[in-house]
């Protein structure tokens, strides 16, 4: 049969996207995937076949799973400023607003435990993903520079986040229990934190002068 013959019988079928897909119907996939099984259980495939799709199709919105997981951070980091945001930080003596915001922070992270995993993979965002971390960032720094001063209030920050993170590691270990009680244990490091902030918010003042 002639080539030209040939190729004009022939049919091409091209496999069109569903309607429902698009780059936040795979997130959000992602997420409830992610709040059910973890970050090993948001597979690729798993968040394909969530939505009935092949897993290729993914490729059209996400270049590979690590930019997934990025924007996936980026939307648990929205959740967890938000969640911050409603102790209203601004309203409360500086002290009190710290004490509200660290509590919020440990009870997001044990109540969305699984979400809060996607907050603790180093990935560097980029673009529309770095802007919800972003935004945490500065409210965090905000709420800190308060106590610290703004000298030392993105160290300050950090030390606080190191402090909350390592609180929310062991709860999620169940590690607490009568001999290693939580309470106490978060009032010491909270008064050790409070106290170096008020002092480098003293030396900042002094040397101000």
């Amino acid at each position: 049969m002639p080539l030209a013959i040939f190729a004009s019988r022939c049919t091409v079928y091209i496999m069109a996207y569903p309607a429902k897909t698009d780059r936040s119907a795979i997130l959000a996939a992602a997420v409830g995937i992610l709040a059910q099984q973890g970050l090993r259980g948001m597979s690729w495939r798993a968040v394909a076949a969530s939505l009935g799709l092949a897993p290729n199709s993914l490729y059209r919105y996400f270049a590979s799973r690590k930019h997934l997981e990025m924007a996936v951070a980026a939307e648990v980091a929205g959740r967890l400023h938000a969640a911050l945001l409603k102790t209203n930080p601004e309203k409360q003596a500086a002290e009190k607003s710290i004490r509200a915001f660290a509590k919020a922070y440990l009870r997001f992270a044990r109540e969305q435990h699984l979400l809060y995993e996607a907050l603790l993979v180093p990935r560097p965002a980029s673009g529309e993903d770095a802007i919800a971390p972003r935004r945490l960032w500065l409210f965090a720094v905000g709420v800190v520079s308060r106590v610290s001063g703004p000298k030392v209030a993105q160290e300050a920050t950090v030390a606080l986040w190191a402090f909350l993170h390592g609180i929310a590691a062991l709860q999620s270990a169940d590690a607490f229990d009568a001999e290693k009680p939580f309470s106490s244990s978060f009032e010491f490091g909270y008064r050790a934190w409070m106290e170096a902030a008020r002092a480098a918010a003293s030396v900042g003042t002094k040397r101000g002068r």
